[in-house]
């Protein structure tokens, strides 16, 4: 399929089991049956469901925005000072179209059969990229769906850096500019350092390349070669590879073009379109 821009302004390793179900974004670590929940009191906020065939999930529910995100700091899932800044300013509501339970770690359903990931599984991957989406950097977000990581991408990297979304679904990119300009990020995507293309997510974009950080949300059976080759020397990728049985691996792309492959915990994604 070829790209169409949408320029807004101008345009714990093995230890964990994932959710399944056949929807995009419902990639979310959770931990194995008998395990206690990694945030939140029992009995503080109701008990998020859960998908078929797992015991329990991690939930950082909070009553407010600031709640969500100091509980998913709290309980260590949050590890980056700079992302958990950057989430403090992009309030998830504006993501999701039942805002009554925009504050529930949970996975919510966008429309057109994705979803916006639960917080703690966001938080995980900023934590992950966060050293390789300092200001001045560059980000490319495969499968931007709701735009939201697009925008806290977009905080993190500043004026002096970029991030290009790419997201499959044409009413889902134009929704995510909307959503990314209500944010502290729009005035970023009004000065063009944040884009949403509408592309093929295995193909990146290499127009805007060489990135320092890749952060992918839908899952390839074996990794992309065009998604390495965007990768900058020194980068670092976050990506779901596999099939029916999937691990979320982070690529480390050495100084001499080499790859490093690390495998950090077992997901549940929908292919990679």
């Amino acid at each position: 399929m070829p790209a169409m821009s949408l320029v807004a302004g101008g345009r714990n390793g093995g230890e964990q089991v994932q959710c399944g179900g056949p929807i995009k974004g419902c990639g979310k670590p959770l931990p194995r049956v008998g395990r206690k929940s990694a945030c939140a009191a029992p009995g503080t906020y109701p008990p998020a469901p859960t998908c078929p065939g797992d015991a329990m999930q991690w939930h950082c529910h909070g009553a407010n925005y600031e709640e969500l995100v100091s509980n998913l700091q709290n309980r260590g899932i949050l590890t980056s000072l700079d992302a958990a800044a950057a989430m403090s300013k992009v309030d998830r509501k504006l993501f999701v179209p039942t805002t009554g339970f925009a504050y529930n770690d949970v996975p919510q359903v966008i429309g057109y059969g994705a979803t916006i990931s639960a917080p703690h599984m966001h938080s995980h991957c900023l934590s992950l990229l966060a050293d390789f989406a300092k200001p001045g950097m560059s980000v490319l977000d495969v499968g931007s769906g709701s735009g939201y990581l697009t925008a806290v991408f977009g905080l993190m990297v500043g004026e002096t850096g970029r991030v290009i979304g790419v997201e499959h679904i044409q009413e889902l990119a134009e929704r995510s500019i909307d959503a990314i300009k209500e944010t502290p990020a729009g005035e970023l995507m009004d000065k063009g350092r944040i884009v949403v293309h509408v592309a093929d997510g295995k193909l990146g974009n290499e127009e805007g390349a060489p990135y320092d950080c890749i952060h992918v949300g839908a899952a390839a059976p074996e990794l992309p070669e065009a998604l390495v080759q965007q990768l900058k020397p020194g980068g670092r990728m976050v990506i779901p590879l596999g099939t029916d049985n999937q691990d979320l691996v982070i690529i480390d792309k050495l100084p001499d073009g080499s790859i490093k492959k690390t495998i950090e915990m077992v997901v549940r994604y929908v292919p990679l379109i």
